[in-house]
């Protein structure tokens, strides 16, 4: 059945704007390190009749009738996750990351307990303890950052951080960092000072499970959270990984401490994804999305581009456009997206310029990794993007994108054209 047929013929507006989000992502690249093109699988059971119903609980514990299929599904997904991730327990139910990182603060420690983690502008995450959030508000964070061109993370300072301050929690992880991170340096620091592990790998939970950077839980992390949607290019979601001791309270964090019933679909979807990220199949494409990186990162050194850390170790990088000469980066954003190369402004380490006008670009490569593109499109797209902030003509720079995009079909992917109204 066609449910898009059913929206067409009863609120065309909403119909042809989805033919016109549709047609965007078809027609241009997705450069944005945090989004990727997902699969039609994972399409096909966010869409399914598994939205209907209401799963408060856990799997043999729900509070409404009705569940067996839902227990059935839930099951599956936490079983596959544990594989995955080598983890002695997860859960799959958050909503996404941000409640996902709010039910560990609160599950496994008290208000206004010290939690050491990255500063967002050298790279964390807005729930790591950013000022503006809430969490900043609700614990006491304490920010390590990085050093020197190569943006190491000075182990000595961690550490001389851990002792004084005494941190309940030792969190590491990133939103904009293209670097490989020593989860066994952050360990040792922890146990010195008797700090809990928690590992947020968010952007890289699919280089991970596809075994291709290293896994925090291997190194005796205690917890470990990502998303669902970006690397491991499931349905938009997030998933709490632990030691069989911190069960019981990350369950509790999720449900009841946070969060009512889950989405079951999305929790269908992720039991979807974790079975796509089992195969050898996926563990070519992570591959691919590092190799992709290097070589962006290359064509993009190669003409003239500093970039954050000098490089890339992940499925990201970071062009210090106001180095090279540019005025900002969200300038640079809005001519990117102009030629169809679709990017997102970023905050630089101890970044001069204020947040919606930062100095750097953020760019990944696991959407145009989907899409089957290698090092030829990188070269490609460096050159594009250059010409782009040298002046080129944006029409010009977009017929070039519409017909690489057009090589490079999104998998499952059938544009639609917008229905007349």
């Amino acid at each position: 059945m066609n449910t898009l047929s059913h929206l067409a013929a009863f609120d065309p507006e909403i119909s042809e704007a989805i033919a016109n989000e549709n047609r965007r992502q078809a027609e241009t690249l997705t450069l944005i390190a945090s989004e990727n093109h997902t699969y039609p699988e994972v399409l096909e059971t966010n869409g399914s009749i598994l939205t209907d119903k209401y799963a408060e609980g856990y799997p043999g514990r729900r509070y409404y009738a009705g569940q067996a299929f839902y227990d059935q599904i839930e099951r599956i997904a936490v079983e596959r996750a544990k594989k995955l991730f080598n983890a002695e327990h997860a859960n799959v139910q958050p909503l996404s990351g941000s409640p996902m990182n709010q039910a560990v603060y609160f599950g496994l420690l008290k208000p206004g307990d010290t939690i050491l983690a990255m500063d967002l502008t050298h790279g964390g995450h807005l729930t790591h303890g950013a000022p503006a959030s809430h969490m900043g508000k609700i614990f006491n964070f304490v920010r390590y950052r990085t050093h020197g061109s190569r943006g190491d993370i000075d182990f000595d300072e961690v550490r001389n951080l851990a002792i004084k301050h005494k941190p309940a929690m030792l969190l590491c992880g990133h939103s904009s960092y293209p670097r490989e991170l020593d989860y066994a340096a952050f360990r040792r620091i922890a146990d010195e000072v008797g700090a809990l592990t928690m590992a947020d790998v968010s952007h890289i939970g699919g280089l991970i499970g596809g075994g291709v950077l290293a896994n925090p839980l291997d190194h005796g992390f205690d917890v470990l959270t990502t998303t669902t949607h970006k690397t491991l290019r499931g349905p938009r979601g997030g998933m709490i990984l632990c030691r069989k001791p911190f069960a019981k309270a990350i369950d509790s964090g999720v449900f009841p401490g946070l969060q009512g019933g889950p989405h079951m679909h999305q929790v269908a979807g992720i039991a979807v994804a974790m079975r796509k990220a089992a195969t050898a199949e996926f563990r070519a494409y992570a591959e691919r999305v590092l190799a992709n990186a290097r070589a962006l990162a290359e064509g993009l050194t190669a003409r003239g581009m500093p970039l954050i850390t000098g490089g890339t170790e992940n499925h990201l990088l970071v062009m210090d456009v106001a180095a090279w000469g540019y005025d900002d980066g969200a300038k640079a954003q809005n001519a990117f997206e102009q030629a169809g190369l679709v990017t997102n402004k970023q905050l630089i380490p101890d970044d001069p310029k204020p947040p919606l006008r930062p100095s750097g670009v953020r760019i990944g490569t696991p959407a145009i990794t989907s899409r089957g593109m290698g090092d030829a499109e990188m070269a490609q797209i460096a050159g594009l993007l250059m010409t782009v902030l040298e002046g080129g003509d944006a029409e010009v720079a977009a017929e070039e994108v519409r017909a690489l995009a057009a090589q490079f079909p999104i998998p499952g992917h059938e544009p639609r054209a917008a229905e007349s109204r």
